[in-house]
């Protein structure tokens, strides 16, 4: 099987929930966060992408220079790039992320508007960065004419391209064909960006997965424009459900959110629809009346709720006794 990543796009897409973009404060939690759960592709910056502080007025709380020069004590622990609106990819900006070190830019322009990024995407490469493409708005063209336009943008270098269903629109059979159109089409790995306003967002990534898909766009907490992107959690729960993407460090996901990241957007009265315990009673298959005997007994252990509560259930879903609990919190000291 090939090898899935996680690309998570919270620091820019999911900067649309406090505005253009988020602090510093909230830049470092995030990014230090993520790259402890061995999250470790990850888009940041002004929401609209580099360039558009000034050519957009996009004002974020940081200018491009200040997101670049944050950035630079973990370019070292992962790939780190911005998202640049098609119309912004003029030599000036791309060569600004060249020398700040970027590992790529990820250049987005609508479905069927590609022409327009043909020389963008050589710059990129030019400056020795990764370049990807973001097709937004897919939906509005057929699977084949969007498998052509992938086609032509990967013969002029491109490294990794994108179908972002941009309103949510789409469902799994859709995405379904859409992968798999583009799949006979590229050599490139194919990424997937869906948002959830048809709450269909987990289950879409599943469905490009299984056509081919490689790469998922996700928002911690679900963060991202209109109603969010697919989770980040959500996504690598899902994932592992299916003995998949264990690399990415869910529990260690789950405490960062739980403990940092959920309290910090509070002050921006946002909050996510599952929580990490609710995820986990779902990862786990484990029913929630049983929540007062797992957290009391996790307590009274000292041991951690989360891996508690899925070793046992893959034990006994049904009814998990106060005598299993017991001995497998045992075994987590």
């Amino acid at each position: 099987m090939k090898e899935l990543k996680i690309m998570d796009c919270t620091l820019r897409d999911g900067a649309n929930v406090v505005g253009k973009g988020f602090d510093a404060d909230l830049t470092r939690m995030m990014l230090e966060g993520l790259i402890e759960s061995n999250i470790k592709t990850i888009e940041y910056g002004n929401c609209l992408g580099l360039g558009a502080y000034e050519a957009d007025h996009s004002i974020a709380p940081l200018t491009d220079l200040e997101y670049l020069e944050l950035a630079q004590p973990y370019l070292n622990q992962a790939e780190i790039g911005m998202f640049m609106g098609a119309k912004n990819t003029t030599a000036g900006n791309i060569e600004l992320a060249a020398r700040y070190g970027l590992n790529f830019l990820r250049i987005g322009a609508n479905a069927g508007d590609g022409e327009c990024a043909k020389e963008g995407i050589r710059l990129v490469k030019k400056n020795g960065m990764v370049c990807r493409y973001s097709l937004m708005k897919a939906y509005i063209l057929p699977p084949d004419e969007l498998a052509r336009e992938a086609k032509m943008l990967e013969a002029c270098g491109l490294d990794e391209i994108t179908i972002m269903d941009s309103a949510g629109t789409m469902t799994p059979d859709e995405v379904s064909e859409y992968v798999d159109q583009m799949s006979a089409a590229v050599q490139i790995p194919i990424a997937f960006h869906g948002h959830n306003n048809l709450g269909l967002s987990v289950a879409n990534a599943l469905a490009a997965q299984k056509a081919g898909a490689t790469v998922f766009d996700t928002g911690l907490l679900g963060m991202a424009r209109s109603a969010g992107n697919c989770a980040t959690e959500l996504a690598v729960a899902a994932f592992q459900r299916k003995n998949m993407m264990h690399d990415v460090r869910l529990y260690q996901l789950l405490t960062f959110i739980e403990d940092k990241l959920a309290p910090a957007m509070e002050k921006y009265n946002y909050r996510a629809s599952v929580s990490p315990l609710d995820l986990i009673y779902g990862m786990a298959g484990c029913h929630s009346s049983f929540a007062g005997r797992f957290e009391q007994i996790a307590k009274e252990k000292g041991v951690p709720l989360y891996p508690l509560i899925v070793k046992v259930s893959a034990i006994d879903r049904k009814n998990p006794s106060e005598e299993l609990i017991r001995k497998i919190a045992d075994g987590l000291k």
